[in-house]
């Protein structure tokens, strides 16, 4: 009896060692699991703090390496983040209005952009929202006009790589009251990295006003003193456009339509530019400009309305645009340097220019110009350097290449004695010219095929010619053969026509410049 009972309370013993046996393996089995669970969490968490980097990553950054395996070494745990309300979206496709978003509809913002409500307003909260977020979308959308007075998107302290996505239209006002006493631009864009206006849109500078009001204070583009209608009377102004959309006198000072000032990485591609009051698009002080496939587009008598003008800008690619306007296609001021543009058709307008460079004995400083794949229609000039009397400095290192002109008036153009006043004075100083080549060039020509205006005392050295081939075309104007004035280099090739007024070699007399007139 003993024996049994023994026997049954170590049986009994045996069940309650394996029943505890049992709780201790469940209690580690969830002790794992929980602890597995932590892991997983902050994986999780420094993934969503990781989410900059993939930003980065889209622009230029190095692509983010997957994460090592996970040791069973202890590790901090991370701190904890603000929790963030979702972003929600809007009616327009925007999310203007969280500072997490990345796009910034201007219609989130108040704009109607039915075309008459100044959207003004709107426009400046909407660059204020847009400007605190890196590699934010400004986007005007299509289908709409916007009504815009002068505004200024500007930095230095807008994060880098913003988009102004305009696929809608703007149009400017025609009141002469938002534009004061007269401003020098309508949109500016300044101190910014990485700016970008691209898209199918349009910005209608609407500048007919402007241009009737007042066209005798305008510059006056000097090349037409060589352009004499077969009844010899010289033209002294074009024709003004004719007026309209006007509710008050406009100020003297004419805007330019799109402006960009002190900027890094800037691009401009797709858009139309059209009726600006005076010059399209602008580039001033900026370093690494790319502007392709954009239009420009206003009347070829509207006085003063270059294309694309650019200042104290360097290394800049225009290409595959169209520019008709009432003055230069591209004019290149002093500042710039490593310019190349190509496939671009120009007309109408009065070509493309460097200058007009030492104005008010000014120094000016133009090298690396690369000019090659042109087609111009009905301009007034084709490739041109302009520049005054008693200015300093150098234009140096410019190529002209396979430039192909219809019915241009004056297809080769360098004029030293560059004036747009009524009267200049004559002066000894000069910018110099050097390393000018100009080669396949064809084509027909109304007025001159080439005129060489240089200084006396400084004259252009190293102006090479090969592959000119050019043919007159009688339609109103006198036609005269090529003219060389201290104009020095050689032709590697026959030109049609001869150009035999082209000195060979080197001057024997040419002033060295002084450390003055250096660049």
């Amino acid at each position: 009896m003993g024996g049994v009972n023994f026997r049954s309370l170590t049986f009994m013993i045996l069940i309650a060692f394996f029943v505890w046996c049992s709780s201790i393996e469940t209690c580690i089995a969830r002790r794992g699991k929980h602890w597995r669970q932590s892991r997983y969490a902050a994986a999780l968490s420094k993934k969503k703090g990781g989410s900059h980097g993939h930003r980065n990553y889209h622009n230029g950054g190095s692509k983010p390496k997957p994460p090592p395996p996970q040791s069973h070494k202890a590790t901090p745990s991370p701190k904890p983040k603000e929790e963030v309300p979702p972003s929600t979206p809007s009616p327009h496709g925007g999310y203007g209005y969280d500072q997490q978003s990345t796009v910034f509809n201007v219609l989130d913002f108040g704009a109607k952009g039915d075309g008459k409500s100044d959207d003004t307003k709107a426009f400046q909260d909407t660059w204020a929202a847009a400007c605190k977020v890196e590699a934010s979308t400004v986007v005007v959308p299509a289908e709409f006009v916007f009504l815009v007075g002068p505004i200024s998107f500007s930095g230095p302290y807008c994060q880098a790589n913003i988009v102004f996505q305009l696929d809608g239209t703007i149009i400017a006002p025609t009141d002469a009251r938002p534009w004061g006493k007269g401003l020098l631009q309508w949109l500016e864009f300044t101190k910014l990295k990485g700016i970008a206006i691209q898209g199918k849109g349009i910005l209608d500078g609407r500048g007919s006003g402007w241009w009737q009001d007042a066209p005798y204070e305008d510059p006056y583009d000097d090349e037409r003193k060589l352009i004499i209608p077969l009844n010899s009377t010289v033209q002294e102004r074009p024709p003004m456009p004719v007026r309209n959309e006007l509710s008050g006198k406009m100020p003297s000072i004419k805007p330019t339509a799109l402006r960009f000032y002190g900027s890094f990485n800037v691009t401009v591609t797709g858009i139309t530019i059209q009726n600006s009051p005076q010059c399209h698009l602008k580039f001033d002080n900026c370093m690494g400009v790319v502007v392709h496939d954009i239009t420009v587009s206003s009347p070829g008598d509207s006085p003063n309305t270059d294309g694309i003008h650019l200042q104290n800008s360097n290394d800049v690619l225009i290409h595959s645009s169209d520019l008709a306007c009432g003055d230069d296609c591209v004019s290149i001021q002093t500042g710039c340097s490593n310019v190349y543009i190509h496939n671009v058709n120009c007309g109408p307008g009065h070509g493309i220019s460097i200058g007009s460079l030492g104005r008010d004995n000014t120094k000016a400083c133009v090298s690396n110009i690369t000019v090659r794949d042109i087609v111009m229609h009905n301009t007034m000039n084709g490739v041109r350097i302009k520049t005054w009397q008693g200015g300093s400095g150098s234009v140096q290192g410019v190529l002209f290449s396979n430039i192909q002109v219809s019915e241009v008036q004056l297809p080769i153009v360098i004029d030293q004695f560059y004036c747009d006043k009524r009267k200049c004075s004559n002066e000894t100083a000069a910018v110099a010219l050097s390393g000018i080549t100009y080669e396949k060039i064809r084509g027909t020509y109304t007025v001159k095929p080439v005129h060489f205006a240089c200084s006396d005392s400084l004259p252009c050295i190293g102006v090479t010619l090969s592959a000119i081939e050019l043919k007159p075309v009688q339609e109103r104007y006198h036609l005269y053969d090529p003219f060389c004035w201290q104009t020095f280099g050689e032709l590697t090739t026959p030109t049609v026509p001869p150009i035999s007024c082209l000195q060979i070699g080197k001057p024997t007399n040419n002033r060295v410049q002084s450390d003055h007139d250096v660049c």
